[in-house]
């Protein structure tokens, strides 16, 4: 909204010239002067305050007689005044403080107290007028508001446009907050009120303290797990979501988020990176350490696999695992080393975003499913109900995918050849394009290849993300699933020709051509000796890769560490019911043995663990997780259990068992969802994902005090104005 200058018979308004433009002051005698000099009968009746929210003289009407300072020499003179000030001031104090250590040692302290100076007037104004900056930056974070207004190219020539921040900050300078009105009553409306440069200072000391509450609790309970999610873009920049988990007092498991990591092309300049961000830059000692877990897509899966073997060169105890919020499936399927698979799995999850845009796509693929399994009714019932759900997730997705194909392909079609103009024409433009993706034959190959390779793991990967108990015993069964792998690799022709003519039916029964995929041909025009087929193309390209991958893949998570840590679950009292009492964890435990407070006593308490449950009462039920272990009342009575049980129960595989506590993937996932990649901030994410943590404002501001006041004056630079663009 433009301001009009108030002087009689000017025209210029804020938005459409260089010069700056003026508040009227509240002071009733000074905005006395101001209507005085201005002439105009209409704006005697108007007070102070309507005044100062409504009207403005610019540069040209400004005169001296109106306002007390006047020249932006001046005030650049008193800026530096003040700097010399603070400096001295901060002098004052450390010459105090070193000489009250010094008396602490002979005279105990008692007079230290009193001869730290108090803030001074000027000092406490300060204060509060940072803080009331924090406290804006703090509500645009949590609001997910972003800094920035308007795009440079959408604001006309000429125009000024006050950014987000700016615009809050006025709002509150026109409702009257009188720390605000103070700072700026002097200053032009079109002048930046505070600088890019120095917001950014301000949201990094946000940010940092925000985590630091959540780290205070990670150090407090000492062992940790480090996980990071798929690489995200944010403002144009590739990062990593970075999430911790650990015990809190209250003896829950917690997963939360603690900041993005730029993203690194070089997979040893990102590992050193990572390394220096979590043990520097956020203070958490990796020694602590006891899971790392990685969730990327095929692109980025053998870099982070550097990181964690770097990681676990430095420290041993910081197992790399699965992470149990994604299935041992899509996990295994991210990570394999074929463009065709990464593609696939691109086009999945584009397939299943596009039906989940309204109510109306999906009731429209209902009524397809609903017609191709007339005869099945139960099965088209169970594959309506899991369309509803993020169903590209689960650990049987492939075989989904190959069942719904069909009903897929028709729906997208029937969507994208309406004749009744159902559907915009983005939606029909959309289906289209998904519609093409999907009946192509190297998709179909690709999804029914995965469906074969990966049946083998899916009962184990179906119990790891099951009961403790189904997790404890799937540890025991790896071995026959890399039996099963390597048979399959062993006779590879035999059951690649099987694949490959299940992918060749399902293609024909869709109509889908068979051929060799586009780049391949492209690739091999005009030689007349490439004689390949596509059977054995794809036994080349794809299945041989894809079951050498997954076989080494579970050989990398299932360590023989980890599968030790696994084998300690029989500690949860279910577990050990199941094998009659009769088990063995000590021997298991003894990669945890530095991490016990007594484990010269570990093999007597963990006999009396086993008394305890097996002599139980019969009304008494056998505890079936960690979570219900850890919150058993006698708990502390067995030191050991407790912390070996703690350090189990933050390994990335093991589910979080209270939802309640896994919050900060579920608010990442939302504030990516509900944010533009352009307007994504790494440092306002962390505010609005971790919304509910509590904010020290008087430590920021000592904070932002300590580290830039001395550099350059408080958030406020009245000699910055924008130029129209």
């Amino acid at each position: 909204m433009p301001n009009f200058c108030a002087a009689p018979n000017c025209t210029r308004k804020s938005t459409q010239s260089d010069l700056a433009f003026f508040r009227f002051p509240r002071d009733p005698a000074r905005c006395q002067k101001w209507v005085e000099n201005c002439r105009r009968a209409d704006l005697e009746d108007k007070t102070p305050d309507q005044l100062n929210k409504h009207y403005r003289l610019c540069a040209k009407h400004f005169e001296t007689s109106m306002i007390c300072r006047t020249s932006e020499d001046e005030i650049r003179t008193l800026k530096q005044k003040k700097i010399d000030e603070t400096s001295e001031q901060e002098q004052k104090h450390k010459e105090i403080n070193n000489s009250n250590a010094q008396n602490s040692n002979t005279e105990g302290g008692e007079e230290q107290d009193e001869d730290i100076l108090p803030l001074t007037l000027e000092e406490k104004e300060n204060k509060e007028y940072l803080k009331s900056l924090f406290e804006i930056l703090i509500l645009m974070g949590k609001q997910n508001i972003p800094l920035d207004g308007h795009e440079a190219d959408e604001i006309p020539e000429g125009l000024f446009t006050p950014d987000n921040f700016q615009a809050l900050l006025e709002c509150r300078i026109n409702s009257g907050e009188e720390v605000l009105r103070k700072r700026f009553e002097t200053t032009a409306v079109n002048t930046l009120f505070c600088s890019k440069a120095q917001q950014k200072q301000m949201l990094e000391i946000c940010e940092s303290c925000i985590r630091e509450e959540t780290l205070r609790e990670v150090r407090d309970s000492h062992f940790f797990s480090i996980i990071t999610d798929d690489v995200v873009d944010i403002a144009g920049e590739e990062h990593l979501p970075v999430l911790v988990r650990f015990v809190d007092e209250a003896h829950n498991l917690r997963e939360e988020f603690v900041g993005f990591l730029p993203y690194e092309a070089d997979a040893e300049i990102l590992a050193m990176k990572f390394h220096t961000t979590i043990t520097e830059k956020w203070g958490l000692n990796m020694e602590y350490c006891r899971g790392q877990a990685y969730i990327v897509s095929s692109g980025f899966s053998s870099k982070m696999k550097v990181v964690a073997s770097r990681l676990l060169e430095k420290y041993p105890q910081a197992v790399y695992t699965l992470c149990s919020s994604c299935a041992l499936n899509m996990w295994l399927a991210k990570s394999v080393p074929v463009m065709g698979v990464s593609v696939a799995l691109g086009t999945i999850e584009e397939v299943c975003s596009f039906f989940h845009r309204s109510p109306q796509l999906l009731l429209e693929l209902d009524n397809v499913i609903s017609v191709l399994f007339q005869n099945n009714e139960e099965r088209g019932k169970e594959l309506k109900e899991i369309c509803h759900s993020q169903w590209t997730g689960r650990h049987d997705a492939f075989e989904i995918l190959v069942d719904l194909l069909q009903a897929l392909v028709l729906c997208l079609d029937g969507i994208n050849n309406d004749t009744n103009i159902r559907w915009n024409n983005c939606i029909a433009g959309r289906a289209f394009v998904l519609c093409s993706a999907v009946t192509d034959f190297d998709f179909v190959v690709t999804i029914v290849v995965l469906k074969n390779v990966l049946s083998f793991t899916r009962a184990f990967g179906k119990n790891l993300q099951g009961q403790t108990s189904d997790v404890f015993f799937a540890a025991s069964s790896l071995t026959a699933v890399l039996h099963s792998l390597n048979e399959v690799m062993e006779n590879i022709e035999v059951y690649h020709e099987f694949w490959f003519e299940e992918a060749t039916n399902l293609a024909t029964k869709l109509d889908i051509q068979m051929k060799l995929p586009g780049k391949f041909r492209r690739a091999h025009q005009g030689n007349l000796e490439c004689q390949l087929t596509s059977e054995s193309y794809y036994k080349e390209a794809l299945s041989v890769p894809t079951v050498e991958h997954i076989i080494q893949e579970l050989k990398d998570i299932f360590s023989e560490q980890h599968l030790k840590a696994l084998k300690c679950l029989s500690l949860v009292p279910s577990v050990m019911g199941q094998l009659k009492f009769n088990t063995s964890e000590e021997h298991h435990a003894d990669m945890y043995r530095s991490d016990l407070p007594n484990p010269d006593t570990l093999s007597a308490e963990l006999h009396c663990w086993r008394i305890k449950w097996k002599h139980r009462g019969k009304d008494i039920e056998l505890p079936s997780t960690i979570y219900e272990a850890l919150h058993l009342p006698d708990i502390k009575f067995f030191p050991n259990v407790y912390a070996l049980l703690k350090v189990l129960c933050i390994l990335p595989v093991m589910k979080v068992e209270n939802e309640r506590y896994e919050n900060g993937r579920k608010r990442l996932k939302a504030y990516l969802r509900n944010t533009l990649t352009d307007q994504r901030s790494s440092n306002l994410a962390l505010l609005n994902i971790n919304f509910d943590i509590k904010h020290d404002l008087d430590l920021m501001v000592d904070t932002y005090i300590k580290l830039y006041t001395t550099k350059s004056e408080l958030p406020t630079d009245n000699s910055e104005t924008i130029e129209n663009t």
